[in-house]
């Protein structure tokens, strides 16, 4: 988003209560105030990461893509004033992808927020215990009933963990049924 002035944008103040990591283990969104997600562009990850933890104010200047309670990050403001913008990617080399091992996972719980790409299109859903459970768009739009917030899910898939937080992309995923009843 480097083409738009962030100056122009409304602002939006709020505290950081979970970071969102991507598949590849790079940090691509926050929760403000555990109920408002952030998304941002992966080459923006390790700024964030070394700027901003859990529990710190935070102001964002995006765009709120129609129908999802959610930013679209275009600047950041962590606590020490100094602003994280969104030029894009550097000119003289693309962001490449975090190399990383992805190890098989599972993941269960009840999902607290659904989570959205930039443009507004669902792609997932962040559990209680803040596990990211990711997916294409195609995908989630026809699993949405399972990425709901207040569904309790049993995931399975490739996933990374690292100190900032937990991603599976998602090859399964089912309802999470209790045995007591």
């Amino acid at each position: 988003m480097h083409w738009i002035d962030p100056d122009c944008l409304p602002e939006t103040r709020g505290t950081v209560t979970r970071f969102l990591l991507n598949p590849h283990g790079e940090l691509d969104g926050l929760v403000l105030d555990q109920s408002r997600q952030v998304h941002f562009p992966p080459h923006l990850s390790k700024q964030v990461a070394r700027r901003v933890a859990i529990g710190d104010p935070v102001t964002v200047r995006g765009v709120k893509p129609r129908g999802v309670d959610m930013i679209a990050a275009v600047a950041l403001t962590p606590k020490d004033g100094r602003v994280i913008v969104d030029n894009g990617p550097e000119h003289d080399e693309r962001h490449r992808k975090a190399e990383v091992e992805r190890r098989p996972m599972e993941a269960f719980g009840e999902v607290q927020l659904s989570l959205h790409g930039p443009k507004g299109e669902l792609r997932g859903a962040l559990l209680d215990d803040g596990t990211s459970l990711r997916m294409p768009p195609h995908a989630a739009e026809a699993l949405s009933e399972y990425l709901a917030p207040g569904a309790h899910v049993h995931a399975w898939g490739q996933g990374v963990k690292n100190r900032l937080g937990r991603s599976i992309e998602v090859d399964e995923i089912a309802h999470l049924v209790d045995e007591e009843e």
